[in-house]
């Protein structure tokens, strides 16, 4: 039995060498040596945890090779070939049926080198070209379009023992919320629950915000990351919440009159295994609004909500990111709902947002996006129910709706993980205005 193993690992390296390709968002990281030859070797992946994917290698890469990888949470690349110094590469669709652009990789042991990456196929870099972190992830700056040319970037790598990450825009996982939290640990105006545990055995965060300990006035449900890699969304909710949980006036009107419930990854497998999480198949979690959910977390959604609402769900707001670039991509927008009385709540909401906003990011409520126009279409949903369509059928609710929020510019405005935070400010403040309008 020993020698078959043996036999199946020696077969098994020999097939990867000779093709040439390697899916490295999973345990088999790819090496560039110093010359244009390419070598791999195996390193052992335990199961990914909601905090960490820890690499055990069986051998050890030489000293002078280039180690590329996707093995932590949220990783995701396909390696390709490599000539050279270009790396040719493409993100990895895993379960979505149709192209989305979702990649995030680090690079290690590159010291002196510069490298070019080659997307195959279509192009996954957005209009600021790639965010990349050189301390691990915990900070993020835009590469900029001057390192881009067509599908490609090149990056020069300076310092020894770097650890350079690359991502289509600025991550945000489970250690981030876990970062923020901690922040409120002592804050009597948060809970923090589970709402259900996923398919892979991971925790679905359920947050309580506002007026928890007491009968609020209103209530008011935020969901983000129906699609997981829609990451900016997670920065405009830390921003609602931040107000939300301050002592300010804002925080205290809040506290004193609206119970929030924050379902902050919805795709919570997809977030932390680093999925596209767009047009899974059979559908994705933000399709799953109908009849007996396949997603733990939806089906959840559904049961929890309507009791916890009590007739007292006012607003609910779905945050989302759109396409990766172009046209209605680019700027911040109100999906319109095919229910004229939600519509009707939408455009409102809107003129509201647009009067309070103070942040970098510029909105404007004539950017909202009609039903039947682009790709808001009944044709588009088909059969399917979205969460903000399941929302505005709840009894009570009166204004129920997604908002996209784009992943590198807002119009000429740079996107960053503080003014997307500043534009959850911006909504918290429209928030307010329109329930204290709404009892007038």
């Amino acid at each position: 039995m020993h020698d078959n193993i043996l036999s199946y690992l020696f077969t098994s390296v020999l097939f990867i060498f000779l093709n040439c390709s390697a899916r490295v968002s999973g345990p088999l990281p790819t090496t560039v040596s110093q010359t244009t030859s390419v070598k791999y070797y195996f390193s052992e992946t335990n199961q990914p945890t909601s905090t960490d994917k820890k690499i055990h290698q069986k051998s050890s890469a030489p000293a002078e090779t280039v180690i590329i990888d996707a093995n932590f949470p949220g990783g995701n690349i396909i390696v390709e070939r490599i000539e050279g110094n270009t790396i040719f590469l493409r993100p990895d669709q895993r379960d979505s049926s149709t192209w989305w652009f979702y990649w995030y990789f680090r690079v290690r042991g590159a010291a002196g080198r510069t490298l070019k990456f080659q997307f195959m196929d279509k192009n996954p870099i957005g209009t600021q070209g790639p965010a990349f972190s050189t301390d691990g992830g915990h900070t993020w700056s835009w590469l900029g379009s001057r390192a881009v040319q067509d599908s490609s970037f090149t990056y020069k790598f300076e310092q020894q023992g770097q650890d350079v990450r690359f991502c289509f825009s600025i991550p945000y996982l489970e250690d981030d919320l876990r970062q923020f939290l901690r922040k409120y640990a002592d804050n009597s105006h948060l809970a923090v629950y589970e709402l259900c545990t996923t398919r892979e055995g991971r925790s679905v965060e359920r947050l309580h915000a506002g007026k928890i300990n007491r009968n609020p006035k209103y209530r008011v449900l935020l969901t983000a990351r129906h699609h997981a890699c829609e990451m900016i969304a997670s920065y405009t909710l830390e921003g609602l919440l931040e107000v939300i949980l301050s002592d300010t006036a804002p925080g205290h009107w809040f506290q004193n009159n609206v119970e929030v419930l924050v379902v902050p990854f919805v795709d919570k497998d997809g977030v932390e295994e680093g999925d596209q999480g767009k047009n899974r198949r059979p559908h994705d979690h933000n399709r799953d609004y109908i009849n007996s959910s396949i997603y733990p977390s939806v089906q959840a959604i559904r049961n929890f909500v309507p009791q916890w609402s009590n007739t007292k769900l006012k607003v609910v707001i779905d945050l989302h990111c759109p396409y990766i670039r172009g046209e209605y991509n680019e700027v911040i927008y109100i999906v319109g709902s095919s229910d004229s009385s939600i519509w009707q709540q939408q455009q409102e909401f809107a003129k509201i947002l647009e009067s309070v906003c103070e942040g970098q990011l510029p909105y404007s409520a004539e950017s909202s996006l009609p039903f039947g126009t682009a790709w808001n279409t009944a044709v588009n949903y088909g059969q399917f129910k979205s969460c903000s369509r399941w929302a505005g059928e709840q009894s009570c609710v009166c204004l129920a709706t997604t908002i996209e929020i784009p992943y590198a510019n807002v119009g000429t405005t740079v996107v960053t993980a503080d003014n997307a935070r500043t534009f959850g400010c911006d909504l918290a403040r429209a928030l307010r205005r329109y329930l204290e309008n709404s009892t007038k």
